[in-house]
C-alpha cells in the first residue's frame, strides 16, 4: 500500500544511503546529490530485497545487515552511474 509518509522516508533513507556509499567509495566522484539521493534510493531498495532474500525481516535493534547490504548495493549503483557517464 502506498502512502506518503513511507515514500518520504524513502527519500530520507536513499539520501543518507547514498551520501554513505559516496563517503566510503574511493576518490572523489563527479555526481549531483539529486543522483546520489535516487542512486541510495535504488540501494536501498536492493538491500531491502537482498536481505528479505537471506532471512532478516525483522531485527530488535538497528538492522545492520539491511544498512550494510543497502549502502554496498548502492555504491555499486553508484559505480555504475559514474562508469555510464564517463564522470571520475
Amino acid at each position: 500500500m502506498f502512502s506518503i509518509i513511507g515514500f518520504v522516508w524513502t527519500i530520507v533513507i536513499g539520501a543518507v544511503v547514498g551520501c554513505l556509499a559516496r563517503l566510503l567509495l574511493r576518490g572523489q566522484q563527479n555526481i549531483s546529490l539529486l543522483w546520489t539521493t535516487v542512486l541510495g534510493i535504488v540501494g536501498a531498495f536492493i538491500g531491502d530485497a537482498a536481505a528479505r532474500s537471506l532471512g532478516v525481516v525483522a531485527t530488535s535493534g538497528i538492522d545492520w545487515i539491511r544498512w550494510g547490504l543497502s549502502i554496498v548495493a548502492a555504491m555499486i549503483a553508484i559505480s555504475i552511474y559514474l562508469r555510464l557517464t564517463g564522470k571520475k
